[in-house]
């Protein structure tokens, strides 16, 4: 790309960026900083905190007032969102703040994750499709409800979004010029996903292993070392806080202990009929007293009872899966979320002005599809988040903010849509190089090799 051309490209980007900045900053002084709701974010901020205070890694809510003060193990949530509030939480107290500062600073913390993912998201979309798709794809995620509402929570969802829009910028590099360094890159960054949120932990396969049939002039054993290099990343970021969690809990334990709660939570009446159908309900499907045991074992009885409850509604387990995933991509009972998004500190106008978004971003999307398919420029990695959530949702429920991790995938496709829709009035001085279908990588690849 001739440089005024990039110059031109990081010049828009930035006034985007500042828009984006902007919104943020009002959102969270203007609102985000009020909620006082109890919920995962409050995980969040007192295990960073504990960390801090020198704890360790331990159940935070132990040590609230009228608690037992008991030093017990704790993986509630993978641990990339509470590590990267360390420092902020350390700063608070050297500095003498009251917990409001310092939870105001780690909100801005996570606007900045999210001011991130804005502009890797531009550049995602102009590695797909060109210039144009990257500015309409960074315009969109500059001020998209359902990306900014996250960045003023302290919560997992921006980390992830960053995150995955990283991993599908890397893969779209990687199909362009392979190369064992971009790969380990990749796996590096798929980690980090799954040290966000543990249903991305499939973001690592899904991505990788097509490869091995994406450059078929490649000889077998440099595209296993391109995937076996991807994996080797992720097994570099993951593969510590694995073996921490064997060291500590009474069984296996991979990136959470939660999947026992979310899983039971969303497998019995009170979600499994009537208007609560696809999503959880804490208070009537958990019970009061834990069963005895740290919380892995905790997690392996509930994880049992809800396959057992599954097993014994096979039929309606049926229909309840399709009301879950209906719930996540919006398709069923949306008005349902204007309150259940209340109560982990989504504004009802904000959730109704993201519904307002999201339909024709979605649309979009779907044209975005077709119109990759008519230029033969591969698109399938960008499917691939989505993917992901819609299987994630499989055992546990549905609710729009699973969804933030596939959300850089559609704003970019819708951002294809756009462009494309665009050039009848504004046509380009020259076409964007498309990724290359299979046969123009194979040839990339054999000339790389040669």
């Amino acid at each position: 790309m001739h440089a005024r051309g990039s110059r031109r490209f990081l010049a828009v980007l930035g006034i985007i960026m500042l828009v984006a900045l902007g919104v943020r900053i009002a959102y969270v002084l203007g609102e985000a900083q009020n909620d006082e709701r109890f919920y995962d974010a409050a995980y969040y901020e007192l295990q960073a905190r504990a960390i801090a205070n020198g704890r360790g890694y331990v159940d935070p809510f132990q040590f609230l007032p009228g608690h037992p003060h008991r030093s017990t193990p704790a993986a509630d949530h993978p641990p990339l969102t509470v590590l990267a509030l360390v420092p902020v939480a350390k700063i608070g107290d050297a500095l003498g703040l009251a917990d409001e500062d310092s939870q105001l600073m780690m909100r801005f913390e996570v606007a900045l994750v999210g001011l991130g993912a804005v502009f890797l998201i531009g550049l995602l979309g102009r590695e797909l499709a060109g210039d144009r798709t990257g500015l309409i794809a960074a315009g969109i995620a500059a001020v998209y409800p359902y990306l900014w509402v996250n960045d003023g929570l302290i919560m997992s969802e921006a980390f992830a979004a960053a995150a995955v829009a990283a991993a599908l910028l890397l893969v779209l590099k990687l199909l362009r010029r392979p190369s064992p360094g971009i790969a380990i890159g990749l796996g590096l960054v798929c980690g980090l996903a799954a040290l966000a949120r543990a249903e991305l932990v499939l973001l690592a396969p899904l991505l990788g292993l097509p490869l091995l049939m994406s450059f078929r002039k490649l000889p077998w054993s440099r595209r296993f070392a391109i995937v076996g290099s991807i994996a080797l990343g992720a097994v570099v970021l993951i593969g510590p806080w694995v073996a921490y969690n064997f060291s500590r809990f009474d069984d296996a334990t991979f990136l959470s202990t939660n999947d026992g709660t979310a899983t039971l939570a969303s497998n019995c009446d009170s979600v499994f009929f009537g208007p609560s159908t696809g999503l959880t309900d804490l208070a009537r499907c958990i019970p009061k007293h834990a069963p005895p045991g740290d919380q892995s074992v905790v997690s392996r009885i509930y994880r049992n009872r809800a396959l057992d409850y599954m097993s014994a509604h096979k039929k309606r387990t049926a229909i309840v899966v399709l009301a879950r995933i209906g719930r996540d991509w919006g398709l069923y009972r949306p008005g349902d979320m204007l309150d259940w998004n209340l109560n982990e500190g989504r504004p009802r106008w904000v959730t109704g002005l993201g519904m307002v978004f999201y339909y024709p971003v979605l649309l979009l999307a779907i044209g975005g599809v077709v119109v990759l398919r008519r230029r033969r420029t591969r698109q399938w990695p960008l499917l691939m988040p989505p993917l992901i959530i819609t299987l994630g949702t499989v055992l546990a429920y549905g609710q729009t903010r699973f969804r933030v991790p596939a959300e850089p995938s559609l704003v970019v496709l819708a951002a294809v849509a756009l462009a494309a829709l665009s050039t009848r009035w504004w046509p380009e001085a020259s076409q964007p190089e498309p990724v290359p279908d299979q046969a123009e990588s194979s040839t990339i690849v054999a000339s790389s090799s040669s």
